[in-house]
């Protein structure tokens, strides 16, 4: 193990990581926040700073990593700026207690959206700040970002770090150098963020917000950028205009697509856009979702409290499919009372999620599609043992290999989904009943199997919100510090798809070689 090379990098990051506290830091000046807000974000900058300084120090024998030292790293990397960037929560008072602050920091690297926090009215605009920007920081990939700077070598290590942190069965180079793959990346998200910004400024400001509208549409635009979710003011995204409501639907749908799919475009191979598997079946996933909710909730098959015009539910049932598909968590209405059709549609895309090399989480569209045509080939030979596989995805032949290795993703995911389910249910909230205020009226559930359920769901998909206990108008501030430590564990393993975090924790990875 090249522990130099890795505590150069990991150096690098908490560097990095202090520079993006300047960011909170100056919004805490900027809204007059007290001195302990503002020591809340400059005492983890000095120290995150000194000793990412002094892990510079120390030369390498090499500078190449091999794959497991990547896959570790990367790993390392998300937990060391999760303990760091949880910090800030618990000097200043708004989420005092640090096993919550790190459970709050890592739901927003992971971009996932679950919050502990009962009342955004009294939390600092320094604190919303930092949640949201969170969301933009892990949205692209923190090691991504890194890669920039990182001098490129001919070893491949920086394909090690792209692939452990990239999500997707596969990825690739846009380009022959990846320093300037990575600076394409990030300019096209960079510049689909700053479009988001400007489009929704010319909406009317949110009643009661008149003065905070920029600052609204930032941490909104960070939160469909990053596909996260969380809320900074009550009802997420209730209060919002259509206008914007619609805008940020676009905008999600959009950054969950590949965006391998937006330099094709920027170099005119538009038709080859238009031919990708994944992006076909993506859209056909959404719109099929979005008629199934719009049923559900204009049918009226079953009783729900809610009334909506026939625009309202398409508006409510576009904006909470492309949310949750793209596993952002915002929501617009109370969806957990919606009836059961609804309901069902948003938790199949719960699982499946958005496009590889996206910003979302979820299982992909296509590990589905891989997964669908591999168990027809597997189909086909039991049937014919002579028969010849010929299916192709993105225009190449799909290897037995890569059906494998999408089959052995799918079954760690659920593996790891039943363990966490399995652990929640010795927590002592289960069985409690919990009121729940929304615009569906004030009623009450209980914290049981479902709430669970979906609570697993949501943080190894890194959606936000879930159903019942743990729903869009009520957070997991419930749940015991030991389920909040399995969630916060959850959330990693989805958000890094799983092979980073168990290669970090694998004893025979620390070895000598």
């Amino acid at each position: 193990m090249n522990y130099k090379k890795l505590g150069k990098i990991l150096g690098k990051i908490m560097i990095l990581e202090g520079i993006l506290m300047l960011a909170p830091l100056v919004v805490s000046f900027i809204y007059k926040e007290s001195l302990r807000h503002i020591l809340a974000f400059l005492i983890p900058i000095i120290a995150v700073t000194a000793i990412g300084f002094l892990l510079q120090l120390p030369k390498p024998k090499r500078d190449d990593l091999y794959q497991k030292e990547g896959f570790a790293l990367t790993a390392m990397v998300w937990i060391v700026m999760t303990l760091f960037g949880a910090i800030p929560f618990v000097i200043n008072g708004d989420i005092p207690n640090y096993i919550d602050a790190c459970f709050e920091i890592m739901s927003g690297f992971t971009t996932t959206g679950s919050s502990v926090i009962t009342d955004l009215t009294v939390v600092s605009h320094s604190t919303l700040f930092w949640r949201s920007f969170s969301h933009w920081i892990g949205g692209m990939g923190i090691l991504v970002f890194v890669l920039i700077f990182i001098p490129e070598s001919n070893d491949g290590s920086s394909m090690h770090l792209l692939r452990a942190e990239s999500p997707g069965p596969q990825v690739g180079k846009l380009v022959s150098k990846m320093k300037v793959t990575t600076r394409i990346l990030y300019l096209i998200y960079l510049g689909m963020t700053v479009l988001e910004v400007v489009i929704l400024m010319f909406d009317k400001p949110i009643p009661g917000y008149e003065d905070d509208q920029l600052f609204l549409n930032l941490l909104a635009t960070f939160g469909c950028a990053g596909t996260g979710g969380f809320g900074f003011i009550p009802g997420s995204m209730e209060l919002f205009h259509p206008f914007s409501q619609y805008v940020m639907s676009i905008f999600l749908i959009l950054f969950g697509c590949n965006f391998s799919l937006y330099y094709l475009l920027l170099i005119g191979k538009i038709r080859d856009v238009f031919r990708s598997e994944e992006f076909k079946s993506y859209f056909l996933i959404i719109g099929l979702a979005v008629a199934f909710v719009f049923l559900g909730l204009v049918g009226r098959f079953e009783a729900f409290p809610q009334v909506y015009t026939t625009e309202e539910a398409f508006r409510h049932s576009l904006f909470q499919v492309a949310s949750l598909m793209t596993t952002a968590g915002y929501t617009t209405t109370d969806y957990h009372v919606w009836p059961m059709l609804s309901t069902m549609a948003l938790i199949l895309v719960m699982f499946i999620g958005a496009m590889a090399g996206s910003t979302a989480g979820g299982i992909k569209v296509s590990r589905i599609v891989m997964a669908l045509k591999g168990a027809y080939i597997n189909v086909r030979k039991l049937i014919n043992p002579r028969y010849v596989p010929k299916a192709k995805f993105e225009g190449k032949t799909l290897e037995q290999n890569t059906i494998n290795d999408v089959f052995a993703f799918i079954t760690l995911y659920f593996f790891i989904f039943l363990a966490a389910l399995f652990l929640l249910s010795f927590d002592p909230v289960n069985g409690q009943m919990v009121t729940i205020v929304s615009d569906a009226g004030t009623y009450q559930v209980e914290h049981g199997f479902f709430s669970n359920f979906s609570a697993v769901l949501t943080c190894i998909s890194n959606v936000g919100p879930a159903f019942e206990a743990v729903g869009p108008y009520s957070s997991f501030a419930g749940y015991s510090e030991f389920s909040k430590v399995i969630l916060t564990f959850t959330m990693l393993l989805g958000r890094l798809e799983i092979l980073p975090v168990l290669i970090l924790f694998n004893k025979r990875t620390w070895k000598k070689i």
